[in-house]
């Protein structure tokens, strides 16, 4: 299929009929309402370890950087297991697949809770091959079943991720307290919102799941033989584009999330307080995922939203840097805040505008996701790496800066209006 020109943001060929017209508005709206409950869990189970870290380490005898691992595996996971999605899609189909990773997380997270180094890690990694699959499946599912909203229903999801994030780093503490200092009920209560997703999402799954035996899912990512496009895509300067501007602006997000607190803290800022910080600069990000898709469509020329998030990001992290102290710190976790959300609101926007129907969507998110979150999983290994060879932070601030400059330029790149050839 050629690349296509013609106003490529509105333009799209799904897959399939979108539900609001095989079922009615209710249909639409339940299918709507199911997808970003999914949405809300695909950062829980992963979020919600950072606050419980220090508990994790004393009650297991954990050494730092083993504890470590448990928020940078899910992120190496996240890339990984994201390969897994096309051939899982041709096997299971979207819908039900999606249903599946939901049964996955929350196995994962009653898994974590046993009493055993070994389970906790294990599932840790089950967890994070959950939302792997899930982060493939959502904008092909989007595209397919929202083709008329994708504009809508992608700042909506990019909303979700960060409502869900947020809550975890909010709640996590206090349900510990509530659980009497225990570490494993505060983990478990998110296995809640993965079950009530699955129970939700469950009609939609079934719905048309009766084909015939040896028969393909009819929402199942099929391509023929002597097409394979994926590995087309592997060519593809826009594929690149878009791939290197998730990559990067995940390495971002990360690093930030694991070490923005300990920068904070080495500047004076009490524990408590860095962490009541990193959580507040979701709200802004909230903000941000709402208000983006609408913007990136009226603000010309398109990679002008790249840019501003770029600069919010850079003013953000200058800022935590040079002045560090109340009340300013609040202002740069606000500009930080606001530049992350756009920058994953535009990131997961560019998988489904650059790409022309559902099958392209599964496709470029597959390797936009994939090969992103591989890279990203480098950041807080970098940046810490950096910290301890310097013994500072402003080598890895800058560091940061450089990276930002890069996601500029493929974001400008995946922002240009063509679609992916496939």
């Amino acid at each position: 299929m050629s690349t296509i020109d013609q106003h490529p943001d509105t333009a799209s060929t799904p897959l399939a009929v979108p539900s609001h017209r095989r079922g009615g508005v209710f249909l639409g709206a339940y299918v709507g309402a199911g997808l970003l409950l999914i949405a809300l869990n695909l950062r829980m189970g992963v979020v919600s370890v950072g606050p419980a870290l220090s508990a994790i380490e004393a009650d297991l005898g954990l050494p730092s950087a083993a504890a470590g691992l448990l928020t940078t595996i899910p992120v190496f996971a996240f890339g990984a297991f994201a390969f897994l999605t096309p051939a899982l899609t041709r096997r299971i189909g979207l819908h039900r697949l999606l249903a599946l990773t939901m049964a996955v997380v929350a196995i994962g997270i009653g898994i974590r809770l046993l009493p055993s180094p070994v389970a906790l890690f294990g599932g840790t990694v089950l967890i994070g091959a959950g939302i792997a699959v899930a982060n493939v499946c959502m904008p092909a599912v989007i595209k397919q079943d929202f083709a008329h909203r994708v504009g809508l229903m992608m700042g909506l999801y990019s909303t979700a991720l960060f409502v869900g994030a947020a809550a975890a780093a909010a709640l996590t503490v206090p349900f510990m307290t509530a659980f009497d200092g225990s570490w494993r009920g505060a983990l478990g209560v998110w296995a809640i919102p993965a079950v009530l997703a699955l129970l939700l999402w469950l009609p939609r799954a079934l719905r048309g799941a009766g084909s015939p035996r040896g028969a393909a899912p009819a929402d199942a990512i099929i391509e023929p033989r002597d097409e394979p496009r994926l590995s087309r895509l592997l060519r593809d300067p826009v594929a690149w584009a878009v791939t290197a501007f998730m990559g990067l602006q995940s390495l971002s997000y990360y690093a930030a999330l694991t070490w923005i607190p300990t920068l904070l803290q080495d500047s004076g800022v009490a524990a408590s307080d860095a962490g009541l910080l990193l959580s507040y600069s979701s709200l802004p990000g909230i903000a941000a995922a709402l208000l983006t898709p609408t913007l990136a469509r009226r603000i010309r020329p398109r990679w002008l939203p790249v840019l501003i998030a770029s600069l919010l990001c850079a003013a953000g992290l200058v800022g935590l840097l040079v002045a560090p102290f109340e009340p300013l710190v609040w202002v740069w976790m606000t500009l930080l805040g606001f530049g992350q959300g756009a920058s994953i609101t535009l990131s997961l926007n560019y998988i489904v505008l650059r790409s022309p129907d559902a099958a392209h969507t599964a496709h470029l998110s597959t390797m936009a996701q994939g090969m992103g979150y591989l890279l990203a999983g480098f950041g807080p290994i970098g940046l810490g790496l950096l910290h301890a060879l310097v013994g500072g932070w402003v080598v890895p601030v800058v560091a940061l800066l450089l990276l930002l400059t890069v996601q500029t330029v493929a974001g400008a790149a995946a922002g240009r209006d063509r679609h992916v050839r496939g």
